[in-house]
């Protein structure tokens, strides 16, 4: 079941909805992986208490998710139905495209992704602004200068491009090797998308976690390799998996819902 490009509508609509509704999930992980502290005892406790509001920059993250993971999405199945047109192979049709648009996405967004996880800092007086993503941001302008807005991207583009070409990958595999399943079987249509869409999700948050432990932590200047050695040489190589438990769950269950939400909006407009 390689999806078709469809109406762009249905992938910001289902994109939308995953992004708003797993937004506690995406806080907590930023926080577990920035070493932040948080308040509570046991490990349930303190996820919870990482979850709890105030959402700083909410706003601003949700909307930021949608456009991109709808982009990323919208583009991959576009790009991959032409590339299979013009006779390249299935390979190189769903790794191009979902690799392009990731590092377009990535890079218009990592202003924000970075003011963003920097703002869920216990404590931080910046977010008690009226608008605190642009307080943040002109802080780092006036104190680091503007260019650090981009600091981490590249360990940004290296977590998130293999992220959703690993998931695009996965999706597009398995709709072909799956055995194919009658439309008309409502259950078994949707049993065929749910195997795919978690998969996809899973596969693509826990094989890039380090990637996503590096972009957290830049809450200083030092480059990408740096910050790896200066994490392995305070935590080991146990910082690998720092915040594993919460980030497969916060970028997994987004992702295979986007996934699935947009196949099942085909499928109610009757465009699948």
């Amino acid at each position: 079941m390689s999806p078709a490009a469809a109406n762009p509508a249905y992938y910001f609509g289902a994109s939308g909805v995953s992004a708003l509704a797993f937004f506690p999930l995406w806080k907590a992980a930023a926080i577990g992986q920035s070493g932040y502290k948080v308040e509570g005892k046991g490990y349930w406790q303190k996820y919870l208490e990482a979850m709890k509001p105030p959402w700083r920059g909410s706003l601003v993250v949700i909307g930021g998710m949608t456009w991109a993971r709808a982009a990323i999405f919208y583009g991959s199945d576009t790009g991959s139905k032409w590339l299979r047109k013009e006779g390249f192979s299935t390979a190189l049709a769903s790794t191009l495209p979902s690799l392009t648009v990731s590092c377009f996405a990535q890079a218009v967004n990592q202003p924000f992704v970075r003011s963003s996880i920097m703002l869920q800092k216990p404590g931080e007086e910046l977010a008690k602004a009226t608008f605190p993503n642009i307080a943040m941001l002109r802080h780092l302008a006036t104190t680091k200068g503007f260019q650090s807005w981009f600091t981490g991207l590249d360990a940004a583009i290296l977590k998130t491009a293999p992220k959703y070409m690993t998931a695009v990958i996965i999706k597009d595999y398995m709709g072909l090797w799956l055995a194919p399943v009658d439309p008309k079987d409502k259950q078994a249509t949707l049993l065929k998308s749910a195997k795919i869409s978690v998969t996809a999700g899973v596969a693509g948050a826990v094989l890039t976690n380090p990637l996503d432990v590096v972009r957290n932590m830049f809450k200083t200047e030092e480059g990408m390799v740096a910050c790896m050695m200066r994490m392995s040489k305070e935590s080991g190589p146990s910082w690998l998996l720092r915040g594993i438990g919460k980030n497969w769950v916060a970028v997994a269950a987004p992702i295979a819902s986007t996934i699935f939400l947009t196949d099942r909006f085909k499928v109610w407009f009757g465009e699948s």
